[in-house]
């Protein structure tokens, strides 16, 4: 029998493979994971890779411990699950929600000959379950997750494996050496990996600790100073399903804080509501997914005159007037990761400082995806997408923006010490 991993990269809170242990139980079958590497996922480059070779190797171990033998092989991932499922009696597999991710499980469903079983695991709430449509939003999904909240809070426990598959043979990549792999792998080698942040489960549980002990109290006030470091970090492994968001909720709720509920609704509200989005709107990566009001507004204002404009090229070495919006820049293309807060300002700035809209959508997505390590992703393409009013309301009506929010450098200097932000930026290796 064999769990095809691709979304849900951990042995920890998930339910693909709990499901898939149950049923090799029940069957009498030892149990296989099978994980595709493909060197053509869409915009991804060694950054990506290498955070999630990190994972995989961790992942290996895992299974390992737990007498599950995984299978690395260097296919798209649909076609070695159906390599995989050839000899398997049952195949199960867990859940995306990005248009590759649909598509490949969409091409298995058609083609295999063997039972296929999907499991979600990268939500609390099943996309399904929580609305039936796209939602508009947070404040029209919020109900509708905490509704259903009770029913899918609760703990994954893990299953023993009656008949281990380490004996198994199989032709595999060998995990153990990240950068081995990579040399083996086609992929764009023009983004380097990041000390800052490393793959794996461990270190997801390491950071969600010491946000725990250190930064949870003061979440709710202070999350949006990006002088501040008061975040998770929890963003690049969620990306990865290198943790589960059950796991960080359960976790978060049995802790008296003053910052718990903040913390609740980015988790549950804002990025269930990312997975809406992407999961029913097909056009989430284009300019074309906003909501009437934004695009009628923002057009009619494409002609409006800018005191600055910005080849994608000179936003990418940061190359701008702003020393604020170079210094989130920056800060993106060195650690992998960006401030939330710095990354709407930093949005709104190319739609200011670009010739139009559509123009301005594409090279922030672009930029995003290139260097964020959580880029490529339902919570990357919300992020854009509300920087030019997605799941926002209309504001009072002013040049290039139209009735989309405005946000200026005034404002960053008036609610932070924004320049120890860019002195913090500036002082990165």
């Amino acid at each position: 029998m064999v769990y095809w991993m691709q979304a849900s990269q951990r042995t920890q809170y998930n339910h693909s493979l709990e499901y898939a242990i149950y049923q090799a139980n029940k069957l009498k079958k030892p149990l296989v994971v099978y994980f595709g590497l493909t060197d053509g996922y869409p915009e991804a480059n060694r950054r990506h890779y290498y955070f999630l070779l990190e994972g995989l190797k961790e992942v290996k171990a895992s299974l390992e411990e737990r007498g599950i033998q995984m299978v690395a092989l260097h296919r798209s991932p649909e076609q070695g699950a159906l390599e995989m499922a050839e000899s398997s009696s049952l195949m199960v597999t867990d859940r995306g929600y990005l248009d590759i991710q649909r598509k490949w499980r969409d091409y298995v469903v058609q083609h295999i000959e063997c039972p296929l079983i999907q499991v979600e695991s990268e939500v609390v709430v099943p996309v399904e379950t929580a609305s039936d449509k796209e939602e508009y939003s947070a404040a029209t999904i919020r109900k509708k997750i905490k509704r259903n909240l009770e029913r899918f809070m609760v703990p994954v426990k893990s299953q023993s494996l009656l008949k281990d598959s380490l004996d198994m043979e199989f032709s595999s990549f060998s995990l153990e050496n990240v950068k081995k792999v990579l040399s083996k792998l086609k992929i764009d080698e023009s983004v380097r990996e990041v000390e800052y942040f490393h793959g794996g489960t461990g270190e997801a549980l390491n950071h969600l600790e010491n946000f725990f002990e250190n930064k949870l109290d003061h979440f709710k006030d202070e999350r949006n100073d990006p002088v501040r470091d008061y975040l998770s970090h929890m963003s690049p492994y969620l990306h990865f399903g290198q943790i589960s968001p059950l796991h960080i909720a359960l976790a978060v709720s049995n802790r008296e804080s003053q910052g718990k509920e903040a913390f609740l609704e980015e988790l549950l509200v804002r990025r269930e509501l990312s997975m809406n989005f992407v999961f029913y709107n097909p056009l989430y990566h284009k300019f074309d997914c906003l909501p009437d009001w934004a695009k009628k507004t923002l057009l009619e204002h494409e002609n409006d005159e800018r005191e600055y404009i910005y080849s994608k090229d000179e936003l990418e070495r940061a190359e701008t007037h702003d020393p604020y919006w170079n210094a989130a820049e920056m800060e993106m293309v060195l650690t992998g990761k960006m401030h939330g807060y710095m990354r709407m300002y930093w949005g709104k700035k190319i739609l200011e400082w670009t010739d139009n809209p559509r123009e301005a959508f594409d090279i922030a997505l672009y930029l995003n995806n290139k260097y964020e390590i959580d880029g490529r992703d339902p919570n990357g393409f919300t992020g854009v997408a509300w920087c030019f009013g997605k799941h926002d309301r209309a504001w009072k009506e002013r040049e290039i923006f139209g009735k989309v929010r405005y946000m200026n450098a005034n404002g960053l200097r008036r609610k932070f010490k924004i320049d120890q932000y860019v002195e913090r930026v500036n002082a990165l290796p």
